[in-house]
């Protein structure tokens, strides 16, 4: 499979995320326009407790946005869909 430097940067957002350190992954999904990179901002926002701007990003990415207590599984979904696309 070959990835580019834009998915390298998000799978790079990805482990960020599940390490809890969403203040460098915004960093990273600030930057990228793609859906999946709206899905992470969304679940930046999640983590950062900002449920109305994570609302946002969802819409975005076309996922619905399930709260808090579902960001562990939106990780490893968005990990999913990263190594896939």
């Amino acid at each position: 499979m070959f990835v580019d430097m834009a998915q390298r940067e998000l799978i790079a957002a990805i482990d960020l995320l599940a390490a809890g350190d969403w203040r460098t992954a915004h960093d990273i999904v600030q930057k990228d326009d793609s859906t999946l990179g709206a899905w992470l901002h969304g679940i930046v926002h999640t983590l950062e407790g900002d449920d109305d701007n994570a609302r946002y990003w969802y819409r975005q990415a076309g996922r619905t946005f399930r709260g808090r207590t579902a960001v562990e599984e939106e990780i490893a979904a968005a990990r999913q869909a990263a190594s896939v696309g």
